[in-house]
């Protein structure tokens, strides 16, 4: 069975990420099937909104530490986690359904949709600093949140649970639990019966207005955390993860 799945129904898509058993992590065939989602979504006519959920409990722990370990990876490429931005003329727009942990790189897949619905046991959090990784994707969030709530997300680790990351800005709904799903297919199909145009400069608008916003910083924060994920540290986390122990930091 293919690790992501992809559905259309009466103008909604709906991609399901089924990982379960490693709370849905993204290790490559993940990354491989999230991507091959976004082009079928882009390439196909009938589908005019598209919903990003997973099964189980977890949306997405983050990226598969375990892999990482086996693979030595050092410096991600910026592409490591999907977005609908990469498909080029695709201005349709893509909405998650987080329940549960959104971690690291879930955050960060949740944030490279265009509008996220959130359970109400939602968690989100830029995690990278527990395994010493590097968060150049987050450069976006700062416009959004701010200096000082970007930097403690970041430097602190710690989730912020689905209603304050609804004050933030970080989602736009917060629904019960056992709802989720549902009702994202609901606000789905409420935009995909609006005026196509009209939705589609609208995204073309927001995703505009995210990259300039973020300005010179977007690109230039791949650079600043290239030490991060070069250091010695960078490989004890997820060593670490994989021997599930405590990571024993150098600062190198």
């Amino acid at each position: 069975m293919s690790t992501v799945t992809y559905e259309c129904q009466g103008g909604v898509a709906l991609a399901v990420i089924d990982r379960a058993s490693a709370r849905n992590a993204i290790n490559a065939d993940v990354r491989d099937g999230v991507r091959s989602a976004f082009e079928q979504f882009a390439a196909d006519e009938a589908a005019r909104v598209l919903v990003l959920a997973s099964q189980g409990p977890v949306f997405c722990a983050g990226g598969d530490l375990a892999e990482m370990a086996a693979l030595g990876t050092a410096m991600i490429p910026r592409d490591y986690v999907p977005s609908i931005r990469d498909v080029a003329g695709c201005d349709k727009p893509v909405i998650a359904a987080v329940q549960g942990a959104a971690l690291g790189g879930g955050f960060w897949l949740a944030q490279e949709c265009d509008l996220v619905i959130a359970a109400d046991d939602a968690r989100f959090a830029i995690s990278e600093a527990k395994w010493g990784r590097g968060a150049p994707w987050a450069a976006p969030l700062l416009p959004l949140l701010g200096p000082r709530a970007a930097l403690e997300l970041m430097a602190t680790a710690e989730p912020v649970d689905a209603h304050r990351a609804y004050e933030l800005g970080l989602v736009n709904h917060v629904v019960p639990a056992a709802e989720l799903r549902e009702r994202a297919l609901q606000f789905a199909a409420h935009i995909a019966g609006l005026a196509p145009l009209s939705v589609a400069a609208s995204v073309r608008m927001t995703r505009e207005y995210r990259m300039q916003t973020a300005g010179p910083l977007a690109d230039a924060s791949w650079e600043m955390w290239r030490p991060v994920y070069e250091s010695a540290d960078a490989q004890e986390g997820p060593r670490a993860f994989a021997e599930k122990r405590p990571p024993q930091w150098q600062g190198r």
